[in-house]
Formats: structure tokens, sequence, C-alpha cells
């Protein structure tokens, strides 16, 4: 969980660094997204979150989960609850976080494996402590232009002064401005939390996830029949931003997770407490879909002429055990200040994963041209070919050990070192066509050190050297040739140079300059992104700039910039060496200025901008820029009842904000209203 008490970041309350540090202390960059202010610009999703966050962009994910760039590192799996490894692939919703930190640079040293780019980590809401006088509820419903709805409740029941029960809870209708998508989901989170004495206390956890919705997986790039790129980059398909290239009655996703937590949190003495943690998940997760595989043909008059499809089914079961320890012990030595770290994690993971080839009754292949037509006249089809029987189980433990030693009043040292080891084994069905198992063990030992000088007690300059790996994980190997070569891990370096200053108690700014390298990656295959292809290396280097707080007593900002240049390196034999990283924008700029008018009346007005991208490493498509202004009106009828009006893309702009292949485009909503009320009891 994440919990700021000033500027400084709680043991009891943040998992992010695992140690009592204060912000303008922490050698890296991040951010930290209050509920407060995700309710503020109702944000519904992890990609809502990261538009409005420097350095980070949403990829599409296929249209059935959450998918990020990290500073050019894309990523499905870097996700964590309470600090704890949540890499299942799906929506995760929002309707249960307290908090959401955004930790850029690689982090092997806190969260193992992965995190090449950065984590990001939601902070579920605990039960409040304190008897009656915490007991509350809050009801928040909605509705936007297109008909989706939301109804999301609250609920704290103090049952006495040391234990508490919470329950939070969502319900939510899907419609947009993309024809044929709808879909529901419903989750529930029932916690409990009591405290033992001054020193212990104890956290139970269930969460209940359903989904199901339409996949969608956008729209086609543009080639010009006769003259294909016209000398450049394709672009997306412009002018067909509401239609559905798939089949409304085979492109669905279903998903039912469930995950139980237990925290167990004691204080030795006033200098030494740690904190036990055991996670359990079930995910059962359904996808299939047809999708435009290839580039739309065109007549001279930008016309459409047909269109090829793709398509599959895919069903994977997942069940995740994970132990972790934390120990934070303070002390001196000599005119030395210590805060040491010391953990230790383990953990079991079993996946089933089975595979579907779409087969058109037309052409008895997978792939099929159709002539276009709104909407698409789809033959005859079956997701009936078995192209995938695999099994994996994944045990994993690591120990890490780190030291903030504190050299008088200016200086600061990070000093931290981790062991995973990392132990896969893969069974392949007679389905694909290579039966047998496969097995790989890695053990590498990453470092992490940083220097921190203060010249004053709120700024603080720093330079921070992290790494960390990435072990192909069971997801992984399901597209690779099963092989030393291509699945030996993928590893990270980052060099970061940054500026902290709290202006003020209540404004701060960051600074950053970094340059971070990646070896051995996977990326989707240009001529089928079902596929994966192995490229060698990347390095991204950029700049980024944050803003946040209040400049005056009514007016809050929250604002960031970065800049990132990032490009393929080594050749491969792809022809890659030197073109542009995959969905990495160039420049990226965000500004959300919130007004207290009065005490009821506050007002929000914000604008996001994006530089273009490449869809894919062969640099064949390009994503055009696009700017977006968004706002927001609230009004309190009372003190528990309120009314929300959040307005985005002000201009009606048209755009397309994320990608997941050359031909997976998503267009961006037009001018889209919600309205909420919200009631407090």
């Amino acid at each position: 969980e994440v919990f700021v008490t000033g500027r400084q970041l709680s043991l009891d309350k943040l998992h992010a660094v695992k140690t009592p540090t204060a912000l303008v202390d922490v050698p890296q960059s991040l951010s930290i997204i209050p509920a407060a202010q995700m309710e503020r610009q109702a944000f519904a999703s992890i990609g809502d979150v990261l538009r409005y966050t420097p350095g980070l962009a949403v990829s599409q994910g296929e249209g059935h989960r959450d998918a990020v760039v990290i500073r050019g590192q894309q990523t499905t799996a870097d996700f964590f609850i309470d600090g704890v490894r949540d890499d299942a692939q799906y929506y995760r919703p929002l309707y249960n976080v307290e908090q959401i930190e955004i930790l850029r640079g690689p982090n092997a040293l806190l969260f193992g494996r992965g995190g090449g780019g950065g984590v990001i980590n939601r902070v579920s809401k605990q039960p409040l402590l304190g008897g009656e006088d915490e007991t509350a509820a809050t009801v928040n419903a909605g509705i936007d232009t297109f008909g989706s709805g939301t109804v999301q409740a609250d609920v704290n029941i103090g049952i006495a002064s040391d234990a508490a029960f919470r329950l939070n809870g969502y319900y939510r209708s899907y419609e947009t401005h993309r024809d044929f998508y709808g879909g529901e989901s419903f989750a529930i989170n029932p916690t409990f939390k009591a405290e033992f004495g001054a020193a212990s206390s104890l956290l139970l956890y269930y969460e209940y996830v359903d989904d199901n919705r339409v996949v969608d997986r956008g729209v086609p790039s543009r080639a010009i029949a006769g003259a294909p790129n016209e000398g450049g980059p394709n672009e997306p398909l412009k002018g067909y931003e509401d239609t559905f290239f798939g089949d409304p009655g085979a492109n669905l996703t279903t998903l039912q997770a469930h995950i139980l937590k237990a925290r167990l949190e004691h204080g030795f003495s006033d200098e030494l407490r740690g904190n036990v943690t055991a996670l359990y998940a079930d995910y059962d997760k359904l996808y299939q879909n047809l999708y435009a595989s290839d580039a739309v043909v065109a007549g001279a008059d930008g016309a459409i002429a047909e269109v090829e499809l793709d398509g599959y089914r895919n069903a994977a079961q997942r069940e995740n055990l994970i132990l972790q320890a934390n120990l934070v012990g303070e002390f001196a030595t000599g005119a030395l200040g210590h805060a040491v770290l010391f953990g230790a994690e383990f953990g079991r993971q079993g996946t089933a994963n089975n595979r579907w080839d779409n087969k058109f009754a037309a052409n008895g292949d997978d792939q099929l041209a159709i002539p276009f037509t709104d909407p698409l006249q789809i033959p005859d089809f079956a997701m009936a070919t078995h192209a995938r029987d695999q099994e994996s189980k994944v045990g994993f433990w690591s120990a890490y050990l780190q030291d903030q030693i504190a050299i008088g009043e200016h200086f600061k040292l990070v000093l931290g070192a981790r062991y995973d080891e990392f132990d896969i084994e893969v069974m392949n069905g007679a389905a694909d066509g290579n039966p047998g198992a496969f097995s790989r063990k890695d053990g590498e030992l990453t470092y992490r050190y940083g220097a921190i000088f203060k010249p004053a007690e709120h700024a603080s300059f720093y330079l921070s050297y992290g790494e960390t790996f990435l072990p192909r994980s069971g997801e992984q190997f399901l597209t690779l040739d099963l092989n030393a070569a291509s699945t030996r891990p993928q590893f990270f370096e980052n060099l970061e140079v940054g500026l902290k200053w709290d202006i003020n108690s209540k404004l701060s700014l960051t600074a950053a300059v970094f340059e971070q390298a990646r070896e051995s990656y996977l990326s989707a295959a240009p001529d089928d992104p079902e596929q994966a292809i192995v490229i060698e290396g990347s390095e991204v280097s950029g700049f980024e700039l944050q803003l946040a707080g209040r400049l005056a007593a009514r007016w809050a900002v929250t604002a960031g910039y970065s800049s990132l240049d990032g490009k393929v390196k080594r050749a491969d034999g792809s022809g890659y060496h030197g073109n542009k990283t995959r969905q990495t924008p160039a420049g990226m700029f965000s500004l959300w200025n919130h007004f207290d008018l009065n005490s009821a009346l506050s007002l929000g007005v914000g604008v996001v901008w994006q530089d273009s991208f490449f869809a894919q490493e062969d640099n064949a498509v390009k994503i055009p820029a696009y700017t977006r202004w968004d706002a927001a009106l609230r009004y309190g009828l009372s003190d528990a009842l309120s009314l929300q009006l959040n307005l985005e893309n002000l201009a009606d702009a048209a755009y397309f904000p994320d990608a997941h292949a050359n031909n997976n485009i998503t267009p961006g909503a037009p001018r889209t209203a919600r309205l909420a009320i919200k009631a407090e009891f």
C-alpha cells in the first residue's frame, strides 16, 4: 500500500520502497497517484492513469489485458498489488485502490525479476481502525455518453478500536463509440484487519473479479494500391474509427479471478520491524477473436477494397502462490546511520494453456482476404484447429539485502544486491507438433547503487545505477522455439541522474535524466502478431520532469513531461538495427489543473499531448501525434452528496492513442461526457 505522511513513505503503509524513506531520498524517478486524483479525473483503468504520467505509454494489449510501455519497455507482467507480484494478463479494476505507485528504471532489488522499465504497484484500501467512529459508507454511480454505467460501493465497519472490516465492490457495463463493443465486469473485495497490542497487526484480504467483454483490436493500417507506403511508413486507417474489424459473436474475453492475501506485521522494537505476506491467486482466462492481419488495400481514391482476417481462441488457467518477508532495522555505527532491509521471496506458479487456430471454410486456412463491407460480412469459420496444448511449472526464490547509509546531514548512499533463482519446466502436448518437455534454470545476482547529495533538508541530487533480469516465463515460452538461444533471459541496466525539490510543504518538483540498455527481448512478429521474434537489444535515453502539488491555496496541479529516444541495437538479421523502438513516443506532456472555486464548486482542466511513434520495430507503421483536452466540474449538494461531470476530448479530436501491432491500432473516443453522483453515509 502507499501512504504519505507529509513527505515520508512509511514501512507500514508503503510497499514500493519497503523501508521508511522520505520521497526526496528515493534515488529514482517515481509517481504517486492517490485515489482522490483518480476520482477527480474519472480514471476507470490503468490506461487512464498512465496517460497522465510522464515516461509511460499505453499499449493495446490485444484488447483483453493491461499492457504498458515504461521508458520504451513494453510489459504485461510488471504489475504488483501491495508489493506482491500480480502478473496474470487481465484488466485490473481500480475500485479498491487507495493509491498507485509507479517506479521507473529496473527494480529487481525490491521486486525481483522483470521491471525492466519500471513497475506499477496498486495499493489496496485497508480497513480503518477506530471503532464506531470509523463506520462509514460511500456509493458512487455514473453513466457516460455511450451508455456505459458504473456503480461502486465502499463500506468500512469499525468492529472495535483495534479491529475493522471493509467491503469494496463495483459493477460496470461497457459501451463505446466502436460498433458492436460491449460487456460487463464486477468485483468484490472484503478485507479484515486487527491489531494485537501496539506492535502487531493482521490483514486478511479476498478479491473476486469477473470480466466479460468484447475483444476489440482496433483498425488496421492503410496502404495504397500500387504505391505501398508512398515512400514512407503507413498510417492508421482513417475515417473508419467506429468500424469493427472482427466478428461480434466470436470476439470475446472472459475472466474469473480469486485472489487471497494475508499480511502479518510486527514491531520487535522501535528500531526493528518486519512483515510477512502470503498470496494465493487463481485465474481462469479465455479470449478469442478475429482481427485484421494485413494492411487494408485501397484504391487511389482511398476507398477500401479488401481486408485480410486472422483469428484464434486461447484458454489459460493459472495458479500463483507467493510468500514474501521483509525485515527492516534502523541503527547507527559511529557517525553513520543505517536503514537495512533484508528480505526473501518464494513462489510457485502453474499455467495450463490451450490454443485453437481459426479455419475459414472457404480456403481451409486461418487467414482469408475478404471484400470490405461495413459491417464486415465474414464467411463461415470455426476456431477448431488445436494448435497448442502446453503446461508450465515455475518455481522461484530470492533473497535481497539493502543498506541506506546516512553520512552526516548532506550525503546518503544506497547499496543493495539480490539473488534470484528461477526454474521453469514446460510440457508440450501433441497439438504443438513438438511434444515433450523443456526445462531451464536461471540464477542471477543483480545490484542497485545510489548516491544522494542533500544541500538542504527538502532538496536532493541523486545518481543511481540499477539492473534486473527477466527469464522467459510460461506465456513467453508459448511462441518460441524451445532452445537455449531463444529462451535465455533478458537483461536491463539503468543509469539515472536526478533532482528532487520540495519547493514548499505542498509542492514538489522532480527531474531525471537516464540511459537504459536492454539485451535480448521479445516482440510481436510484424507479419504475424500471434508469433514472437527475438530482438537482440535496445537502448533508451531520456529526460523526465514532474511537478505536483498546490500552486496556490485553491489551485492544485499535476504536470509531467518526458522526452525519449529509443533505438534497436545490434544487427540481428532482422534489418531493424538503428530503428526506433516500438511504441515509444519521442515526447509526452500532461497537465491537470484543479481549482476550488468555493467550498462547494470545483473545476478541473487538463491536456494530454503524445508525439508520434512506430507500432513495431520494423518502423513500417507510424501512429500520428495527438492532443486531447479534458475537463471536470464538481458541485457539492451537501456535505454528503455531490455531483461530478467529466468531459473527455473536449475538442473532439480524431486520434489513435495506442496500438499492439502494425494492424491493431486503437481509435480514440470522440467527445465523451460522464455524469456521476457520490453519496457518503
